[in-house]
């Protein structure tokens, strides 16, 4: 869109200037002139604004996304069409999209990357139970902030599960071919578990820096999702740990029924992964050398006592076997040693005054009559 004169939308938007685009749309910095701030504005492109099907599809969803509310959902605002453009109106995130940190960043850690893929899995389950299915869900559609705050944008373009029959039959591939699923690979109707595989294309990128398939055409990339198994992504990021690695795998399952069933189910598992990586009682990264280690102040002293597996990350990696507290132990002891004593001095307590009380009662009774 080259023009001298400001773009505006619907007497409201004035168009900025570009921040990105995608095969089906052009994204800009606005202004919304009525509330006075910053926003983003997705145009689609004429061949897809031209055409009502589209358009009236196009405003079902809108709506529907319209309607979600979660801090990891990039919220939108308006939607319309004018001077021959669809546009969406949507929050504007500052900060880059995860496509672009991994492409200059490389693999992320384990410590970094959990938490964002966490997010990512809450916005999307809560997308998962208004009964929203993303269908493209890629790193591209991630905007994280210079917090690290993570929000899953373009719901706007999804299809609307109330709006699919399960039966349905597509010729269109809805879905980017790098992260889409084996059943929009075969043209078949997405589910939750759909966006639930592409999350774990996600994460293994994410963990690895490169995604597990590649292929230079469409077709060949949709034949190595449905047919293809990826390689163990411990092979390519040593950190990640076996725990972790079957984690992933689960996800890329070729058969829907065998991954997570919605992106909630995903992100409780990871949630539960990092607190227990972060847990002291399990040890899931190898512990610092001895020399290294800090002293740790004594916790309160679990009702069930657990011994934990321990796996090293790296044959040449150390851990260290934390004994039971010799204070603890003492204190034990000496609980049970009061216990004796005190039981001795009832039993003397009551032994000497029963004869006490036998010498009462024979001395009243030898005074009766």
């Amino acid at each position: 869109m080259t023009t001298n004169q400001p773009v505006i939308l619907s007497n409201r938007y004035q168009l900025l200037e570009p921040i990105g685009q995608g095969g089906m749309a052009q994204v800009y910095r606005a202004r919304d002139l009525m509330l006075e701030r910053t926003v983003a504005i997705k145009t689609l492109r004429s061949t897809f604004s031209s055409d009502r099907a589209f358009q009236e599809r196009f405003r079902q969803e809108a709506k529907a996304a319209a309607n979600l509310s979660h801090p990891n959902i990039v919220t939108v605002h308006d939607f319309g069409f004018d001077q021959g453009m669809l546009f969406i109106v949507m929050e504007h995130v500052p900060g880059t999209n995860l496509k672009t940190m991994i492409e200059n960043l490389g693999k992320f850690s384990v410590e970094d990357a959990i938490p964002l893929l966490v997010q990512a899995a809450a916005g999307i389950g809560y997308a998962h139970r208004a009964g929203l299915v993303h269908c493209d869900v890629k790193p591209h559609n991630m905007l994280v902030t210079p917090d690290r705050r993570l929000k899953v944008a373009d719901f706007g373009i999804a299809r609307a599960i109330a709006s699919i029959r399960p039966e349905e039959q597509s010729e269109v591939i809805w879905g980017s071919p790098l992260y889409f699923s084996p059943e929009q690979a075969a043209g078949q109707a997405p589910s939750p578990a759909s966006d639930v595989y592409s999350l774990g294309i996600v994460m293994y990128e994410l963990l690895t820096g490169r995604p597990p398939f590649v292929a230079k055409t469409a077709e060949k990339m949709a034949e190595l999702h449905r047919e293809a198994a990826p390689q163990p992504p411990s092979q390519l990021n040593p950190a990640i740990t076996p725990e972790l690695e079957q984690i992933i795998l689960k996800v890329l399952s070729k058969e829907p029924s065998a991954r997570y069933r919605t992106a909630d189910q995903l992100g409780r598992v990871l949630m539960t992964f990092g607190a227990a990586k972060k847990s002291p009682a399990v040890a899931l990264t190898p512990q610092p050398p001895i020399g290294d280690s800090q002293p740790v102040a004594p916790t309160a002293k679990p009702a069930q006592p657990v011994r934990p597996v321990v796996r090293p990350a790296s044959p040449g990696a150390r851990t260290v076997a934390t004994p039971a507290p010799a204070p603890a132990a003492e204190e034990s002891l000496d609980v049970d040693w009061l216990s004796v004593f005190l039981g001795l001095v009832a039993f003397l307590l009551v032994g000497g005054l029963i004869p006490f009380w036998m010498y009462i009662i024979t001395t009243w009774t030898s005074q009766l009559p």
